[in-house]
């Protein structure tokens, strides 16, 4: 592999996993329940709407409020995700709108993949193993995935399981930024300037004010991990370390995989492609 082997394995499982996010069926299961439809795209993709989307993640959490859901998801702007819950919960409850999410997203993927994919069933043994006695400690969204538990329906089970794996990445990610200094805002930003994505394109995605945005630019710069728009040296490097302490969070996962985990990368980066391909995840 030429990447580190934790985001070889995080960047096979993106699109099976996140296609929940853009999936139809999701959108019509939470209008169903009185949420507003998709109201915007990216690349062409439906977007969830927005209390729809921190109901349906969250539900991780339990019947949560807004202030623990923002705490979580951490990049996103608590004055938007605090009263979107609120709201949401007068809507439905955790149990009802979390059934919604597994059944449009697995809809989506039967729709696309077929209700048996290739290598089904060794990309589900795989996904077990990978998961099998990680420390859910600081890890809340994935915690909450866990204490769900498997539905038992093969397609089902490695969709969960690769979710939860997405979400132990992402908490462990956090937990790396946060360590490191950074704030919602800040590391947006910066994550734009490490990837090359247009400045505040991305980071706008997560509700941010322009005035919030322009104060995050002049504390990164202040830092001197910003100049003129440009990371520097230093910026470069502790956006890299970021990466890097979430990497080793993840060592648990390749050591479960050991030499197996080439393999789980092609079957499931396969299944993420054709998703890609068929317009169901950006």
């Amino acid at each position: 592999m030429t990447v580190a082997p934790a985001r070889a394995l995080s960047s096979a499982i993106e699109a099976f996993a996140g296609q929940v996010y853009f999936a139809p069926e999701c959108h019509r299961g939470y209008a169903a329940l009185g949420f507003a439809p998709s109201r915007a795209t990216s690349r062409g993709v439906e977007r969830p709407d927005g209390p729809a989307y921190f109901c349906s993640r969250g539900s991780a959490l339990g019947q949560a409020p807004g202030e623990v859901v923002a705490a979580a998801f951490a990049v996103f702007n608590p004055a938007v995700v605090v009263p979107s819950v609120a709201y949401g919960w007068t809507l439905t409850d955790a149990p009802t709108i979390r059934a919604a999410r597994t059944e449009g997203s697995v809809a989506q993927l039967r729709r696309v993949l077929g209700a048996a994919p290739d290598g089904l069933d060794r990309a589900l043994a795989l996904l077990r193993r990978a998961v099998d006695g990680l420390s859910v400690a600081g890890k809340p969204l994935f915690a909450g995935l866990v204490a769900e538990g498997l539905v038992g329906d093969p397609l089902t089970d490695a969709w969960q399981l690769a979710d939860q794996l997405r979400e132990y990445r992402g908490d462990a990610h956090v937990n790396a930024w946060t360590a490191a200094g950074f704030d919602g805002v800040e590391i947006g930003l910066i994550t734009e300037l490490y990837r090359g994505f247009p400045p505040r394109s991305y980071v706008r995605s997560r509700a941010w004010a322009d005035d919030e945005l322009s104060a995050g630019e002049d504390r990164l710069a202040q830092r001197g991990l910003v100049r003129g728009g440009v990371l520097t040296d230093a910026g470069r490097a502790c956006r890299e370390s970021v990466e890097t302490a979430t990497d080793a969070v993840c060592v648990p996962i390749l050591a479960n995989l050991g030499d197996d985990l080439g393999e789980l990368v092609e079957l499931v980066g396969g299944w993420s492609k054709r998703l890609r391909d068929a317009g169901a995840f950006p």
